[in-house]
C-alpha cells in the first residue's frame, strides 16, 4: 500500500521560501533573459521560471495549487526583474506613493489617503537588496558613510532611500510615482481642485507673463499645478526648466530640461539648482520654470524675475501665502550675500506677482486654497491681497470636506497687464467689485 502524498508546502513554509530563493538566484544568473527589451523581459522570465519550477516539482513530488504556483512565479519575476514585494504597488495606477518603513511596515497613498498594506519583506537585508536594485543602475550607492540617497527611476518616479545608522529602525524607501498621463485643467476642475473661473484667471496670468510662485506642503499637488500652469505658456516661447528630479511634463516643443546632479561618493561632481539657474540665464530663456526652490537659488530666481525674465514659475514649501514670503526671505538669506532683510523683501515685492497656494485637505483631496496678489511694499510691510480664497463649510458624513472657493471682490492691480495680453475677464469672476485703498487694512467699495 502506497503512503499518502505529502501535502503541498504552505506559502510561508521554509520549503517554499527555499524554492523561491533557488529560482531567484538561478534566474538572476541567466544573462540571456536580460537581453530582452523591458516589455518582453517579464514574460521571458516568467516562462523560464515556470520551466524550472516544473522540474523541481517533478523531482520532489510536491505540487502547489494553480493559484499558489502563479503567486510564487509572480513573486519570483518581481524579484528578478522588478523591485521585489513592492513591484505590484508600483504597477497599480491608483497608488501615487509607496513608503517602506521597514520589512513589515509598507504603506501607500491611494487617492490621497495613507493606507497600510499587507506587503512584507523577508528582513532588513531584503529591503537593502531592493534599494541596491533601484539605485545601482542609476550609478548611485548607499552605505553607512553615505546613508541617504535621492534618485530618479527611468520612468520619472522619485526615490529616496535611507539606511542605518541614520535610519534607526532599519532601511526605509519612499517612492513618489511618476504620473504616466499628464493631468489636464479639465480633469483638475472635475476633481474639484479649482473652478473654471480660477482656471481662466490663471491662464491669463501665465500668458500675460506674471511671475508666479506655487506654495504648498508635501504632497499638496504643487508639481501637478506647475505642470498645468506651464501648459499655458505659448508654443513660440523658449522655456528652460530646472529641477532637482525631473518631473515636469511640458507639452511644448521648444523646451530645454536641466536637472541637478548630486555629488559622487567622493563629494565631487555636484551641480546644484543654483548653478543651473545662473546657467539658464545664458541660454536666452523666455520663460524659466524651476521645479522647486529650497535654498540660495531663490535669490538668483528673484534677480532673474527682476531683470527681464518675466513669466517665470516655481514652487516652494509653505502652508500659507504669508508663510511663502517668510520662506523666500529665509532662502534668500541662505545665499550668503549678507543683504539687509528690507532689501530682500523689496526684491520679493518687485519680482513676484502672484502666489497660488495648494493644500491637501483632511479627506486627502488637493485644492487651490488661496490666489494672492503681491502688490509691493508699504513701508516695512508686504502688501498682499487675496483674490480668491477657499472656505471650508463642513464635513460630510463620509468624511468629505465641504467648502467653496470665494472671490474677495478685489480686482488685482495687474489687471491692465492681463488686458494688454488680450484677456478681458468678466467682472463676475472677482465677485462684488471692491476698490482697494492701498493703505494697509483699508478697503472701500
Amino acid at each position: 500500500m502506497s503512503s499518502p502524498a505529502a501535502p503541498p508546502p504552505s506559502s510561508q513554509s521554509p520549503e517554499l521560501r527555499k524554492i523561491k530563493a533557488y529560482l531567484v538566484t538561478n534566474l538572476s544568473r541567466e544573462a540571456g533573459l536580460f537581453q530582452f527589451p523591458p516589455d518582453q523581459r517579464r514574460r521571458a522570465i516568467f516562462q523560464r521560471a515556470s520551466q524550472v519550477y516544473a522540474q523541481i516539482s517533478e523531482r520532489s513530488g510536491q505540487k502547489l495549487s494553480e493559484a499558489a504556483q502563479a503567486q510564487l512565479l509572480r513573486e519570483v519575476v518581481d524579484e528578478v526583474s522588478g523591485f521585489g514585494p513592492i513591484q505590484p504597488l508600483l504597477d497599480d495606477p491608483d497608488i501615487s506613493e509607496v513608503m517602506v518603513n521597514g520589512p513589515r511596515l509598507v504603506y501607500v497613498e491611494r487617492k490621497g489617503k495613507l493606507i497600510k498594506t499587507d506587503v512584507k519583506f523577508d528582513n532588513d537585508e531584503h529591503v537593502l537588496q531592493v534599494i541596491d536594485r533601484i539605485i545601482t543602475p542609476l550609478g548611485r550607492r548607499v552605505e553607512a558613510k553615505s546613508p541617504t540617497v535621492d534618485a530618479r527611476l527611468p520612468d520619472g518616479s522619485r526615490v529616496n532611500a535611507v539606511v542605518p545608522p541614520v535610519a534607526i529602525d532599519g532601511p526605509s524607501i519612499t517612492i513618489r510615482k511618476f504620473a504616466r498621463d499628464r493631468l489636464t485643467v479639465e480633469q483638475l476642475i472635475k476633481f474639484g481642485s479649482f473652478t473654471p473661473a480660477i482656471a481662466e484667471f490663471l491662464q491669463a496670468c501665465v500668458v500675460a507673463r506674471l511671475n508666479i510662485v506655487i506654495s504648498g506642503g508635501t504632497g499638496s499637488g504643487k508639481t501637478t499645478l506647475l505642470n498645468v500652469l506651464s501648459g499655458y505658456i505659448p508654443e513660440d516661447e523658449r522655456i528652460v526648466t530646472i529641477e532637482d528630479s525631473a518631473e515636469l511634463q511640458l507639452a511644448q516643443e521648444h523646451v530645454v530640461r536641466l536637472e541637478a546632479r548630486p555629488p559622487d561618493p567622493d563629494g565631487s561632481g555636484a551641480v546644484p539648482i543654483r548653478a543651473l539657474v545662473k546657467n539658464a540665464l545664458r541660454m536666452r530663456p523666455e520663460r524659466i520654470v524651476i521645479g522647486e526652490v529650497r535654498g540660495g537659488e531663490a535669490l538668483d530666481m528673484l534677480q532673474a524675475m527682476n531683470t527681464g525674465h518675466d513669466g517665470s514659475l516655481t514652487t516652494l514649501h509653505a502652508n500659507t501665502p504669508r508663510d511663502a514670503i517668510s520662506r523666500m526671505e529665509t532662502m534668500c538669506l541662505m545665499a550668503g550675500m549678507d543683504l539687509p532683510l528690507r532689501v530682500v523683501r523689496e526684491q520679493i515685492g518687485s519680482a513676484v506677482d502672484l502666489i497660488v497656494q495648494a493644500s491637501r485637505l483632511r479627506d486627502g483631496s488637493r485644492k487651490i486654497t488661496y490666489v494672492t496678489e503681491l502688490a509691493g511694499m508699504e513701508g516695512e510691510t508686504m502688501v498682499m491681497t487675496d483674490i480668491f480664497k477657499y472656505e471650508q463649510t463642513g464635513v460630510s458624513p463620509e468624511g468629505k470636506v465641504i467648502g467653496e472657493m470665494k472671490a474677495s471682490g478685489i480686482r488685482p492691480q495687474f489687471m491692465p497687464r492681463l488686458e494688454q495680453a488680450g484677456f478681458k475677464l468678466k467682472a463676475e469672476i472677482f465677485g462684488p467689485v471692491m476698490m482697494l485703498d492701498r493703505r494697509p487694512g483699508v478697503r472701500s467699495r
